[in-house]
């Protein structure tokens, strides 16, 4: 085989079976490499931000998420024996009720003492568990804490819309409220 004959054959594409594809952007768009290679790399730029995004989306999503079962679980742990400790409020009131009586009648000092301490230790402790008592006497009636049972004529302007009797002390705990105040409001 000369020269030319290897010429020519290279030139002439051999038959064989026919393949079917697709052209290329690039050959249709007829780019240069370098604007192809610039096009390549600005696509990968926008999907670099896409998936960048989608990341920092994420992230702040369970961020969010941690914070948020961190702050359930404190509640939880806060309020976790809030039935038992609401279950002693009863109590409580008997005891200021016990006390009350045994002042006002002949009782021996030794069972209003014994009585006091109960109260006292039993006050201490709710105390310490987040438990505290709401002061409603005097103040201005507040529909967060208190609950009005009875209305009564106030004889001062002063007394007007503020607690002038409670019938049943109320508590919070934790700064939530547990059981409203039940007073009476001057009018």
């Amino acid at each position: 085989m000369n020269k030319k004959d290897r010429i020519k054959e290279q030139e002439t594409p051999k038959k064989g079976p026919k393949t079917t594809q697709k052209p290329d952007l690039e050959e249709i768009n007829d780019l240069t490499p370098e604007e192809s290679l610039i096009a390549e790399i600005e696509k990968l730029k926008t999907q670099i931000e896409e998936l960048n995004d989608k990341y920092i989306r994420n992230v702040a999503e369970f961020d969010n998420y941690r914070r948020r079962t961190a702050k359930e679980r404190l509640d939880m742990i806060a309020t976790a024996g809030k039935d038992i400790l609401v279950g002693f409020l009863p109590v409580l009131d008997d005891c200021e009720r016990a006390l009350k009586v045994l002042k006002e009648s002949d009782a021996s000092q030794a069972a209003i003492e014994g009585t006091d301490l109960i109260y006292t230790k039993l006050m201490t402790y709710l105390k310490s568990k987040g438990m505290l008592r709401i002061e409603a006497l005097g103040q201005t009636f507040d529909t967060d804490f208190h609950e009005a049972v009875a209305q009564l004529p106030a004889q001062d302007s002063e007394f007007k819309n503020k607690v002038i009797d409670v019938v049943l002390q109320g508590y919070t705990l934790n700064g939530k409220v547990v059981r409203y105040a039940k007073v009476v409001v001057g009018v």
